[in-house]
């Protein structure tokens, strides 16, 4: 098994191992000290898959469940919804002392994390993601939330796991798109500090060395957010991408998914870095290179005013600025303050209108 533990505030274990979800009551009980009803939100198409499975293991170990499922997908992270995790944990007379199970992909994973955070003012929860995105990325860091129409997670709270299993076992089931878009993310982590990594993205090796691959951006993670839990300084690095690529969700309304859009704002934010001469115009080369190379696009069907308008309601911006992460090199980059007056023209440049 291979294990990153995370030391925040609340710290945390994050364990990768196959066949973890057939044995994660044993783990969830050892973490808590005690049993409790465990409530498993998912998602319709996880809970077909690996609902029974859990709730069979956690009550093997002694923990009272509930089960309840959302409609699937990006479109459905939303204020409504995640009311309806609210209300269901209200009819079933969960208490402060229980426990929220949040298995699936990133959109249950960040309305369950919300949920955990709110419900009684916060209640325990435990992270069980099953797609690759998930486990590189968003099921680590205490990161919660839901969009508004006017973007991506704009509103949530902070609010750290009680553990993170990882069983990549589950990603056998993921189809190509949805893989892909966890190596999106992957590839973001290869770009701001691991070229090794990013080197091994580049080969077909790496589907033999998913449980690497999970633990070295899990890794990358839990030293940036150790540094910054509140995300106020260096753990805005983990942005690479993300401000034109939350843009790039919102302007397909979310038809474009996170790590494939992610992959786009990596192009834009590299061909950005590259015109204002601190970054070699291989590098662009590299990275796009290495997204087509792995089933990712790198250029959106939207214009620079679109994107512009989106991105200037972006939750990174802070009072008239934004802050981009540019790439230097595969494996070093910067955050670069720009005043939202600049971001027309740089906007322009970054998608090579």
């Amino acid at each position: 098994m291979r294990k990153v533990h995370v030391n925040v505030g609340k710290s945390y274990d994050v364990l990768i191992e196959r066949g973890l979800m057939a044995q994660c009551g044993a783990y969830i009980k050892d973490v808590l000290g005690k049993t409790c009803t465990a409530v498993i939100l998912t998602d319709d198409n996880v809970d077909a898959l690996y609902g029974d499975t859990v709730q069979q293991s956690l009550e093997n170990a002694g923990f009272g469940t509930c089960r309840f499922a959302i409609p699937h997908g990006e479109e459905n992270k939303n204020l409504q919804i995640w009311q309806t995790m609210l209300d269901y944990m209200a009819e079933q007379r969960v208490t402060r002392t229980d426990l929220i199970v949040a298995l699936g992909g990133g959109v249950v994973g960040d309305m369950a994390g919300f949920a955990a955070a709110s419900y009684l003012r916060g209640i325990s929860f435990v992270q069980m993601p099953t797609t690759l995105l998930a486990m590189v990325d968003s099921s680590v860091g205490g990161k919660t939330g839901v969009n508004l129409p006017a973007g991506k997670n704009l509103v949530g709270a902070f609010c750290q796991p009680k553990l993170v299993l990882c069983d990549p076992d589950a990603l056998r089931s993921l189809d190509a798109d949805v893989l892909a878009d966890g190596v999106g993310e992957s590839i973001k982590y290869g770009v701001l500090g691991n070229k090794p990594l990013f080197d091994l993205l580049a080969t077909a090796d790496w589907m033999d060395q998913t449980e690497h691959v999970i633990e070295s951006c899990v890794s990358a993670k839990a030293r940036l957010v150790e540094e910054d839990e509140l995300d106020t300084g260096s753990r805005q690095y983990l942005n690479l991408g993300h401000t034109l690529g939350h843009a790039v969700e919102r302007c397909s309304n979310y038809q474009i998914s996170h790590g494939h859009a992610v992959a786009i704002g990596m192009v834009y934010a590299t061909r950005l870095a590259v015109s204002m001469g601190i970054c070699p115009p291989h590098v662009l080369d590299e990275i796009i290179d290495m997204t087509k190379r792995n089933h990712l696009p790198t250029s959106a069907p939207f214009t620079p005013d679109m994107l512009c308008t989106v991105a200037q309601s972006d939750k990174k911006r802070a009072g008239d600025q934004l802050t981009f992460v540019l790439p230097h090199r595969i494996g070093e980059c910067e955050l670069h303050r720009v005043d939202i007056a600049d971001l027309p023209e740089l906007v322009q440049i970054a998608v090579g209108a």
